[in-house]
């Protein structure tokens, strides 16, 4: 049996490669992804890097740190075609496939070696194909563990393959600074600096009861085991998040949000966004042949404060219409009177397939109403295009 069978594969800069792949003008200049006028990055391609543009960061920065970059609109639909692709080439090689976003995927091949090779060929392999069948470029961390795999695919970046045999992770991990172990973010990076554990191999060989009274029992063996490379957890095969609001169980839920180009107190304006958001979610929705039954709203004030409310239906739904009612009910319950808000977003949530939900008619219910309604629009937007239907409210 191998002893590197854990891949991590994680593509490079994904969603502006993915924008860009058609549009050879764009290869040699910087590109930002999403921002808008007053949005955040969703992404940039390296040149636009090279200045300091970040995913997550506010648009504005963006400009100011590289005015010269190319800004593009996502495509969402895009990009989870494109995802879904690139995870059905990884199971071609293995059913143990973790997917955790959907640009990086983990991979345990332990079971593929006789088919297709040794774990440092199946991931060239990879690369490969994907470069071929979806013109865009990946990197792969092989190693024993998942978070090793992960440290590795860091290192590989871009268009790479790094491989960690367990006799050099921990030449590999010790030199490393302690924030990059992986699921170890700023908050504890900045706690074990405090305590003067600057790099992995501080924290390694400081001895285990020492770090528990400084971080806790829990964590105090989990940096423990990482910082040996003893991430003992396994591979879980999972499918790949819906596009949309983060949170969440990943298969589990569907959204969309927007930012407003100027802060917004005009419920009339708020309530239009909530439709267009609603609409786009349940077309989704539909397209998947999927329902959900909990709704949930997030409202982003000017100065960056984050609020969220779910509100869980009688039964799941995947009509626009009954998902906006209760969207807005949320909205009306937060009572903001005229407060400014930055972004609105929308997010179905335990989603099941649409075939297992049976509605229960009440006396006097339409026999056609809503739910056919909204496939006729289906079938009209499949054959015109997305602008062919829309809510009245919406036109001009």
């Amino acid at each position: 049996m191998t002893d590197t069978p854990i891949l991590h594969v994680d593509m490079d800069a994904f969603y502006a490669s993915v924008a860009t792949r058609d549009r050879p003008d764009l290869q040699q200049v910087p590109v930002v992804v999403g921002g808008g006028h007053r949005g955040v990055v969703l992404s940039a391609n390296y040149l636009a890097r090279e200045h300091g543009v970040r995913s997550g960061m506010p648009s504005a920065r963006a400009r100011r740190l590289c005015p010269q970059a190319v800004t593009i609109s996502p495509d969402h639909e895009v990009f989870g075609t494109v995802s879904a692709a690139v995870v059905e080439t990884f199971r071609r090689v293995t059913p143990l496939v973790e997917v955790v976003s959907l640009d990086e995927a983990f991979l345990d091949v332990r079971g593929s070696v006789r088919r297709w090779g040794p774990p440092e060929q199946i991931a060239e392999d990879l690369r490969a194909t994907i470069h071929d069948e979806q013109g865009i470029t990946c990197s792969v961390g092989v190693a024993a563990s998942v978070s090793v795999a992960k440290l590795a695919s860091r290192r590989a970046k871009p268009d790479g393959v790094v491989v960690v045999p367990p006799e050099r992770v921990t030449t590999f991990l010790h030199p490393l600074d302690v924030g990059e172990l992986y699921g170890v973010g700023e908050k504890t990076r900045a706690m074990l600096h405090r305590l003067g554990l600057v790099t992995v191999g501080d924290v390694a060989h400081t001895p285990l009861r020492t770090l528990q009274r400084a971080v806790g029992q829990a964590l105090g063996r989990h940096l423990h085991e990482l910082a040996w490379g003893l991430d003992r957890r396994e591979v879980v095969a999972r499918r790949a998040p819906a596009f949309g609001l983060g949170g969440g169980d990943p298969d589990k839920s569907m959204g969309a949000q927007e930012t407003f180009g100027r802060d917004v107190d005009d419920r009339e304006v708020v309530l239009r966004e909530l439709l267009a958001l609603t609409a786009k979610v349940a077309h989704r929705m539909r397209v998947a042949g999927v329902a959900g039954r909990t709704v949930t709203l997030t409202v982003r004030f000017a100065d960056f404060t984050t609020l969220t409310r779910s509100r869980t239906c009688p039964e799941a739904t995947d009509v626009t219409q009954e998902i906006y009612r209760t969207a807005v009910g949320l909205y009306d319950a937060l009572g903001l009177q005229r407060a400014r808000l930055r972004l609105v977003g929308v997010r179905v949530e335990g989603l099941v397939p649409r075939s297992t939900v049976h509605h229960q008619q009440v006396l006097g219910e339409r026999e056609h109403g809503w739910p056919e309604a909204d496939r006729a629009v289906d079938r009209a937007t499949r054959r015109f295009g997305s602008a062919a239907v829309r809510p009245a409210s919406l036109l001009g």
